[in-house]
């Protein structure tokens, strides 16, 4: 069978789907990968085929980041809000047009399509346009229930992400009624998460069901179309694991720190308030500088830099993780059963650090609000022995990554055999 796998965003959005992509092809499938240009290359070095999709991911990184950052941190500078969130319109607008030509042509004479999360809406109308079955993948609850608002009853958070799709349909439906337009298809009649769900698409949940407590129960009305696997990746080495592995037996396992492929604003100021945090803590810090340059900044006897690690082999050897929230991270922690702290700049990394809170394995604020004072106290807290407990006592409740990516895959073949008969 022929698969094409959109997906577009980070490191850590385009890894799960190449994981499964990778998984097919071993089985003897013909597939395809749409990810964008940056990142070309690295799905190409796990041996799939790939085109560029939409831009350069960084373009859209910071543009993201920045319209957050303004909304939780300076929201009452009404106009630097407006202007940030008419950027990222005006990148929508741009990006959405080039994907869409993009994966028409790329998905054309394939079984299935499978998306992730990022920009789900303009693959689910290239699904239509084919008649072919649509599968998403999710790195968290993205769609409305009662449970990823845990200060509201379960109802009401309900509702509440029911509103927020509404009111994120007038943003999308003028890119979508031009795209549908354009493939011939009518215009839509309501938000995309709904139509995506009502057409019998496949929506994994690429996280482990222990993560988000009363989801699956909740979820049970869709009678298998929301299946819980657990996180993908691939766990892949880097260059630097053995001289990481070194600096840690070396002394006082350390804890780490990352922030993803998102760049920090002051890699100076960022580092010179790990550092000072954990010297008074008398702690060691792993740096991990993914998409900061901290190159240039003062160093410390006690924190090491590097560029990227592989989380798998790390995290164990480290007492804690800080970092931003992203799912495939913090996957990865829980899994080592490391209590960590994330550091958000987005409402999907805000809500992890809630869970974390929940599960009573770590807690989360803004990264626009974290001082030393407030770094100082927030390690102090997961570092106490009770976080350590538990965080290791989830560890032994998630799923495997291997039995993850196996799943996954079952999941993709059975649903694409199933539309085909039927």
């Amino acid at each position: 069978m022929k698969f094409v796998l959109a997906s577009y965003g980070s490191r850590g959005d385009i890894e799960p789907c190449a994981a499964v992509g990778r998984e097919l092809l071993r089985r003897g499938h013909d597939v395809r990968m749409a990810v964008p240009p940056d990142l070309v290359g690295f799905v190409e070095s796990a041996g799939l085929a790939a085109v560029a999709y939409g831009p350069e991911r960084q373009v859209w990184q910071d543009a993201y980041r920045d319209f957050w950052t303004r909304l939780f941190h300076n929201f009452w500078r009404i106009r630097d809000l407006i202007r940030s969130r008419r950027e990222l319109g005006e990148l929508s607008t741009q990006f959405w047009g080039q994907m869409s030509t993009t994966l028409t042509s790329v998905a054309d004479g394939a079984d299935l399509l499978f998306t992730g999360q990022g920009f789900e809406e303009a693959a689910a109308n290239v699904a239509e346009y084919y008649d072919i079955p649509l599968v998403t993948l999710h790195y968290f609850p993205l769609r409305a229930n009662g449970q990823v608002l845990p200060f509201l009853p379960a109802p009401l958070g309900r509702f509440a992400m029911t509103v927020v799709e509404w009111l994120a349909w007038p943003v999308t439906k003028k890119l979508e009624d031009a795209q549908r337009r354009e493939l011939g298809l009518p215009k839509a009649a309501g938000p995309a998460p709904r139509r995506i769900s009502e057409r019998g698409s496949l929506e994994i949940q690429a996280y482990d069901e222990v993560c988000f407590p009363g989801l699956a129960a909740e979820w049970a009305k869709w009678h298998g179309q929301r299946p819980f696997i657990g996180a993908l990746t691939m766990e892949l080495p880097t260059d630097g694991d053995e001289e990481v592995a070194s600096w840690i037996a070396a002394g006082k396992p350390p804890i780490y720190f990352g922030f993803g492929s998102m760049s920090v604003e002051s890699p100076a100021d960022t580092l010179a308030m790990i550092s000072a945090a954990c010297a008074q803590l008398g702690e060691r810090a792993l740096v991990c500088g993914a998409g900061s340059d901290y190159s240039q900044v003062p160093h410390f006897d006690h924190v090491k830099v590097v560029g990227t690690v592989n989380q798998a082999a790390v995290f164990p050897a480290c007492r804690a993780v800080v970092y931003h929230g992203g799912a495939g991270t913090t996957a990865a922690g829980l899994r080592a059963g490391a209590p960590a702290l994330i550091l958000s700049w987005t409402p999907e990394q805000a809500i992890w650090g809630a869970q974390l809170k929940r599960l009573k394995v770590g807690s989360g604020r803004r990264f626009s609000s974290a001082t030393e004072k407030s770094l100082v106290a927030e390690l102090r807290r997961i570092l106490d022995p009770k976080y350590v407990t538990r965080a290791r006592e989830i560890a032994t409740r998630m799923t495997k990554p291997a039995d993850s990516v196996a799943a996954a895959a079952d999941l993709v073949e059975n649903f694409a055999r199933l539309k085909r008969v039927g």
